[in-house]
C-alpha cells in the first residue's frame, strides 16, 4: 500500500486517472427481462454490478397502511471477489444494503403514496435485489447506479383477479429525480473518488454522499480515522458536484 499512498501524495493514480476522476462508465437497461420487472448492469472500469427490481402484491406495514414497501439486498458473492464468502450476509453485503436502502427511500425517489392499491390492506411490494459479479473498487456507488437503473427501468406487472400476471406488464415505476451516490475517500490528506480496490485499503476514512442536485439525501462514515467538520464539507462538496456528473449516465 506504500506505493499508492505515494502516488496520490503526488496527486497521481496507478491508473492515470485524476484524483477526482471517475473509472469510464456504463450503463445497461433490461438485461434479465423474463426474471425482473427491472434490470440493469453497470461497469465502472472493471468493477461490475447487477440489480435486479421484483414486486409484488403485499400487506403494507401498520405504521404506513397507505404505502408501498421497498426492501433491499445485496449478495456478495465469492464469484465477484475472493474476499467474499457463502453463507449468512456479512457486516459489509448489510451496509452496502443500508447505504442503497437510505440513498433510495430517504431521496423520496419513489411515491410509496402511489404504490399502495388499497389502504390498509394491499401494496406494492418493490424488492431490489443486488450483485456485484466484480469487486474492483467502489461497490457503494457502482450498486447504487445499478440499483437506480433498474428502477428507472422498472414496470409494474398486470393484476387481474387479484392475481399478479408476471408474463405481462404495464406502466412505469412512479418516480421523482434519480438520486445518485458518490463515495470520497482520504489518503493522507488528499480527497478522491471511484477508489479501486488498492485504494480502498490504503484509505483512511470513507464518506458515501447520496444526493438529489445540491440536496443531501444520505450520508454513510466508513474506516476508523475520524474527519474534522473541514474534511467532512470538502467531501461533501466533491460528492455532490460528482453525483451531477453520475447522474447523466441516467
Amino acid at each position: 500500500m506504500s506505493y499508492v499512498t505515494a502516488l496520490i501524495d503526488k496527486n497521481m493514480r496507478e491508473d492515470g486517472r485524476k484524483l477526482t476522476e471517475y473509472r469510464p462508465i456504463k450503463i445497461e437497461y433490461d438485461i434479465s427481462p423474463k426474471s425482473a420487472e427491472g434490470s440493469a448492469r453497470v461497469t465502472m472500469g472493471e468493477t461490475e454490478v447487477i440489480a435486479g427490481v421484483k414486486m409484488d402484491v403485499g400487506t403494507p406495514f401498520p405504521d404506513s397502511q397507505d404505502q408501498g414497501v421497498l426492501i433491499v439486498n445485496a449478495e456478495l458473492i465469492p464469484l465477484a471477489s475472493p474476499e467474499f464468502e457463502s453463507g449468512p450476509p456479512s457486516i459489509n453485503s448489510i451496509e452496502l444494503s443500508r447505504v442503497i436502502d437510505r440513498c433510495i427511500r430517504e431521496s423520496g425517489v419513489i411515491d410509496f403514496k402511489k404504490l399502495c392499491i388499497k389502504k390498509g390492506e394491499k401494496v406494492w411490494m418493490v424488492y431490489i435485489d443486488i450483485y456485484p459479479l466484480n469487486d474492483a473498487g467502489n461497490l457503494f456507488d457502482a450498486s447504487a447506479l445499478a440499483a437506480v437503473a433498474a428502477l428507472k427501468n422498472a414496470k409494474f406487472p398486470a393484476v387481474k383477479d387479484d392475481k399478479v400476471d408476471y408474463t405481462k406488464h404495464t406502466k412505469e415505476l412512479p418516480l421523482k429525480k434519480l438520486p445518485t451516490s458518490c463515495t470520497v475517500i482520504n489518503i493522507k490528506d488528499k480527497f478522491l473518488i471511484d477508489p479501486t480496490k488498492e485504494e480502498e485499503m490504503a484509505a483512511n476514512a470513507r464518506l458515501t454522499v447520496a444526493s438529489m442536485d445540491n440536496t443531501i439525501c444520505a450520508l454513510q462514515k466508513g474506516n476508523d480515522m475520524s474527519l474534522s467538520l473541514e474534511d467532512i464539507d470538502k467531501m461533501i462538496s466533491l460528492a455532490i458536484e460528482k453525483n451531477k456528473e453520475l447522474n447523466k449516465f441516467l
